[in-house]
């Protein structure tokens, strides 16, 4: 499969993956404001961080090494050998639900049983719906490597959505049961998520349809844990690759999730303030999760087909190398354009956006505090979506390896400049350290792609510079919203906040106006792309 034939389908995979994430996120953004006004902020806290952070780490541990290891294959591979490495997840899973679900209920504060009830039920659920979900990874892999974008994007809404509408009727109907809703929400979730990859493999093998998609399997017991002709059980390669991103991965999450580790071992803010933080958070992440995740997801999928892992640049298909430069190039510039407006804009509409959503309760306190900071956070992690997904797709074993021993200095930074500025300026300085864990990551993968192309004629790294127009641009938008906010917004009523928002309205089209003008590659490759996901477009 060439190059161009590979990028169409991950342009599919992450404009898809893209109304997806605006679906997730719009659906978690109505049910977090209706929540507020029937549960305490306790348990909030208690679900959205505590628990989800149990969920969410035996989940990432159990199987990001593998994905990662799994996808990056060639076409030319024994899959009954892929396959049976993937079902290790299951047991890896069930292993680190039982030894951090013992740590959650021994080692950490247990919650007042009057304020949040049924704590150690949600940590058990919790637990159980980790495992569940990892029943489903052999599935998950083989529909990601043959671009099967509709399966994807049916199992994660209708699993999302089935999961909202139960959690606010349990909500509604039952807030007494406390952790009880949401135990049962989460393992729903994933039930649904497991069944609609089970039934879709289920009826695509039995059916005339599955030859055309070149599978590697042709019925359901093909997908079980067997035996090889070589008597191998395992790709030994494939192995040690996961060994290496395992490592990798284990760091990745201390440094995803490290102030809920902090907030959760250490007791930096109660659980009050923790269903604060997380809102907050939630909220000021919405844009930058919706538009690149998906991205970061997809074109992982597109640098690891196109790119191989053990040879230079100069070595390589000089074809796949140039589309890969053009790719990241306009990945980056978008990525920067985005973060940009949303660090220009978001600080001066974020208490509008917190009075808006939650109320006195989050605008009145730190909260537009913590959303203007998150806003330049949002920055950095949208950069450095885009350079990771590029050097972990690029990067060999060895290096890789060695990428290890730096992210191990970076976590031990991060917990510790997260400690300190905590304790020093709040829940603020859990954001300031993330920038600044975002901010050595970005060094790192900056460095890595340099020398990757340093020998070829190609740049990518050139889409950082911005034009002095549209710098000039962003810079008078941030000064006039700035303006607007102290003398229209948040207590000069509804018609001052009106006029705010067209204030900030017409800056931001300004801008817009300036960045089709003056940055006509990335213009190019956006309707390029937008038109191929619609042409090459039937979905698998």
């Amino acid at each position: 499969m060439g190059g161009q034939e590979v990028l169409g389908q991950a342009a599919r995979l992450a404009s898809s993956g893209l109304l997806l994430q605006v679906l997730f996120r719009l659906i978690t953004f109505v049910l977090n404001a209706f929540i507020l006004r029937f549960l305490s902020k306790e348990i909030v806290g208690i679900v959205n961080v505590r628990l989800t952070l149990l969920y969410s780490t035996s989940v990432f541990l159990a199987r990001e090494a593998f994905r990662r290891a799994c996808l990056s294959g060639g076409a030319q591979r024994d899959w009954r050998k892929t396959l049976n490495l993937l079902w290790l997840t299951v047991p890896l899973g069930v292993f680190w639900s039982l030894f951090l679900g013992w740590i959650w209920l021994q080692w950490l504060e247990v919650p007042d049983p009057n304020t949040v009830p049924h704590y150690g039920t949600g940590v058990v659920v919790f637990g159980l719906s980790a495992v569940v979900e990892l029943l489903g990874e052999p599935f998950w892999v083989l529909a990601q490597a043959h671009m099967f974008v509709k399966l994807k994007v049916i199992a994660d809404s209708l699993s999302v959505i089935l999961k909202s509408v139960l959690t606010a009727l349990l909500v509604l109907w039952l807030p007494h049961w406390g952790l009880y809703i949401f135990s049962l929400a989460q393992l729903f979730y994933t039930s649904v998520l497991v069944l609609c990859y089970v039934l879709y493999f289920t009826n695509l093998l039995g059916s005339p349809e599955s030859s055309r998609h070149f599978l590697p399997v042709s019925r359901m017991t093909d997908l079980l844990p067997s035996i090889t002709r070589s008597r191998s059980f395992y790709n030994w390669k494939e192995a040690k690759l996961t060994w290496s991103f395992f490592k990798q991965s284990f760091l990745k999450q201390i440094l995803t999730e490290g102030e809920r580790y902090v907030m959760t071992f250490l007791n930096v803010l109660n659980f009050g303030d923790q269903g604060v933080y997380d809102i907050v958070n939630n909220l000021g992440s919405l844009v930058a999760r919706i538009v690149f995740q998906p991205i970061e997801e997809s074109f992982y999928i597109f640098f690891a087909k196109v790119l191989e892992r053990e040879k230079e640049a100069t070595m390589q298909k000089q074809e796949d190398i140039a589309v890969a430069a053009v790719v990241l190039e306009s990945l980056l510039k978008l990525a920067l354009l985005t973060g940009l407006s949303i660090t220009v804009f978001g600080f001066s509409y974020s208490q509008l956006a917190l009075d808006i959503y939650g109320g006195p309760m989050l605008s009145s306190g730190s909260g537009p505090a913590l959303l203007r900071t998150y806003s330049f956070y949002v920055l950095l992690l949208a950069i450095n979506g885009v350079t990771e997904c590029f050097t972990f797709a690029a990067m060999s074993k060895e290096e890789v390896d060695r990428y290890n021993f730096s992210m191990l200095a970076l976590s031990c930074a991060f917990l510790a400049v997260a400690y300190v500025l905590t304790r020093w300026c709040g829940s603020v300085g859990f954001i300031l350290a993330n920038c600044f864990n975002m901010a050595i990551r970005i060094s790192q993968s900056l460095r890595f792609i340099h020398h990757y192309y340093h020998k070829s004629p190609h740049r990518p790294l050139a889409s950082l510079r911005l034009s002095p127009a549209l710098l000039g641009a962003f810079l008078l938008s941030g000064g006039i919203t700035r303006v607007s906010e102290m003398y229209l917004c948040c207590n000069y009523g509804w018609l001052a906040r009106l006029a705010h928002v067209a204030v900030g309205t017409l800056c931001l089209a300004a801008t817009l106006g300036i960045v089709f003008l003056t940055e006509s590659k990335l213009i190019h490759f956006l309707r390029t792309q937008l038109g191929a996901s619609r042409l090459t477009g039937k979905w698998t």
